[in-house]
């Protein structure tokens, strides 16, 4: 399992931090007045914060005046007031800018899951298999989540820390050009070395992102097959494998955190430093009566003030990094070649007027263009056959139901319902003509009635409960807690038939015109499996029906039997006839019942 993923695509692999930040602010252009406004007002709060040290150098000089005299407290009480309406105005103006951008964040991200919902249904089927699923939802999980914290935590830190740098920067050469060069001679040191840590960690924030996809992709394939795990012995070689993907996650956020985290101490110090020359320089200032007292104490404020906002961005820079890897994941994904659109399609089939004449003609594909699975495929299928597919893993059975079903787009040649090509109709239209029953039943955490009748309206449950009558599942119903309102969820346990039944069941309340089972009763015992062949027999009277099958047994009664091998026809009757010519059909037949 995990083996096969190593073939698949991998979204998000490092390409350009400015583009990755650039597509997310493109994204994000909605919320630009309101991002404006939030800037805005943290830019004021920027300004008056750096008000607050110049008075407080006032303050302390009426109060050394007062040491050597008497206090003015009319003075003093009129500075309190002013530093009181500054810092408040500014307190103030920071909590609205929070608020607004916490809405924008978490906006930005319901629109990036909404978008990457509606993605995953216009990009080809094609994509989503060649995708490990663990990383499709890591994409609308993790990623997107990270990109939410990152722009909460990073856009206003950013903007507010970089005005109150420059406002800090132009209050202390106003204040005193010399301890300010002090103060910026020492803050070098730290831009430096910050420079060199974002250099060489970015790429380890997105190997970061990278390994936790792939960690949910094991941890989500392997869960999914848990007891297929246990049932081979293969617990030991599945866990040496998440061992090894976890292993490289720990390595990558290991270097990614540890590099991170090295931008805090680093500040710290520098800014300490920045305290200890402010003092000894302003000390020999205050010596020579070239300052005073209260510019000393207003700078090492300023010092503070600017060594913490140089902390606040080597952090917000941090989370940048993280945001501009996740973005270039999701980007990855909504950048992918989505089906081209069919709204100008007018033609349609009927589902009430169909007769289910299909012909498929000279077609050819290949999941891989230079391996083709489906090599000139020609055959007329009359409405109302029944007709069975068959052929070895690997003939291409599955493919041409999913050429049928315009899953997968033809390579060449073209496929005909009731003389209408089906490129010249929308998918959905197809769709609507096919009731389908897989090998892999998919049932939702919902009520029975509600898998039952999915995506069909106004069915009563007298209608339902005449379905599942004809499928032997009555019994199983009545036994439920709450019949058809008992809930499908990891709570109730149900077999795998049972689960194959319920998705007959379903199919046949869709009602369409046409019939595909892809070997629909594979789960089924063999008593269940005569119940489910009646009912298909009566679900396929007047019907167009297509029936991929191993077991063989279930396909005696087609009116034609198609032998496919290497993407070809090699066979073609009624198993009658087909057994008569002792070819691969006869021995395809004859190996089931072989020792």
């Amino acid at each position: 399992m995990a083996q096969n993923r190593a073939k698949k695509m991998q979204i998000g692999k490092a390409k350009n931090f400015k583009k990755a930040i650039k597509n997310l602010f493109q994204f994000s252009k909605k919320y630009l007045p309101i991002i404006i406004i939030a800037l805005t007002l943290s830019v004021i709060a920027s300004v008056l914060a750096v008000i607050g040290p110049n008075k407080l150098r006032d303050l302390t000089n009426e109060i050394q005046l007062g040491i050597m005299g008497t206090i003015n407290m009319t003075n003093v009480l009129n500075i309190m007031y002013v530093l009181i309406a500054v810092y408040l105005t500014s307190s103030t103006f920071m909590a609205v800018q929070n608020l607004i951008m916490a809405k924008v964040s978490q906006g930005v991200s319901k629109k990036m899951r909404t978008e990457i919902d509606k993605k995953i249904n216009r990009v080809p089927i094609k994509f989503v298999d060649s995708v490990a699923h663990g990383d499709l939802l890591s994409s609308v999980t993790n990623d997107v989540d990270t990109i939410s914290q990152g722009l909460n935590s990073s856009i206003g830190t950013l903007v507010h820390s970089s005005t109150l740098l420059v406002a800090t920067l132009i209050m202390m050469f106003v204040t005193n050009a010399i301890l300010a060069a002090t103060t910026i001679l020492c803050s070098l040191l730290g831009f430096v070395l910050i420079a060199i840590i974002i250099a060489k960690s970015q790429k380890h924030f997105v190997a970061q992102q990278a390994g936790l996809a792939k960690v949910n992709a094991h941890i989500e394939e392997i869960y999914t097959g848990h007891s297929i795990v246990k049932l081979y012995n293969a617990t030991k070689e599945e866990t040496q494998k998440f061992e090894a993907l976890n292993t490289s996650l720990f390595k990558s956020a290991f270097k990614s955190q540890f590099l991170g985290g090295l931008m805090m101490p680093i500040m710290n110090f520098i800014g300490n430093f920045g305290y200890v020359a402010v003092c000894v320089v302003g000390a020999a200032l205050v010596l020579n009566g070239k300052t005073d007292i209260g510019t000393i104490f207003a700078f090492i404020m300023y010092a503070r003030i600017f060594s913490n906002q140089l902390t606040q961005l080597s952090q917000s820079l941090g989370y940048m990094q993280s945001t501009a890897a996740a973005s270039e994941r999701v980007f990855e994904l909504l950048g992918q070649e989505e089906m081209q659109d069919e709204s100008h399609k007018t033609k349609q089939i009927d589902t009430q007027s169909v007769k289910g004449n299909v012909k498929f003609e000279n077609i050819c594909f290949g999941y891989d263009k230079d391996k083709p699975v489906i090599k000139d495929f020609s055959i007329e299928i009359k409405p109302g056959q029944k007709v069975a597919i068959v052929g070895k893993t690997g003939a291409g059975k599955t493919t041409i139901v999913n050429l049928l079903m315009r899953f997968y787009e033809l390579d060449s040649g073209n496929i005909y319902i009731d003389g209408i090509n089906t490129k010249d109709i929308t998918r959905e239209n197809i769709h609507d003509l096919f009731g389908m029953v897989l090998q892999d039943t998919w049932l939702f955490d919902g009520t029975l009635r509600e898998n039952l009748v999915f995506n069909k309206q106004n069915i009563t449950d007298e209608e339902i409960m005449k379905v599942c009558d004809v499928c032997g599942l009555n019994h199983y119903i009545n036994s439920l807690p709450n019949g058809l309102d008992t809930v499908l969820d990891s709570n109730l346990t149900i077999s795998a038939g049972q689960k194959q039944l319920l998705t007959i069941a379903r199919a046949m309340i869709q009602n369409s015109p046409m019939i595909i089972l892809d070997e629909a009763t594979s789960s089924v015992d063999t008593r269940t499996e005569i119940l489910i062949q009646k009912a298909m027999d009566n679900l396929s009277k007047g019907r167009t029906s297509f029936v991929i099958a191993h077991r063989l047994s279930t396909i005696k009664n087609a009116d034609v039997i198609i032998v496919m091998q290497d993407g070809q026809i090699v066979e073609y009757g009624n198993h009658d006839a087909l057994l008569a010519k002792n070819g691969i059909y006869h021995s395809l037949y004859n190996s089931q019942f072989e020792e």
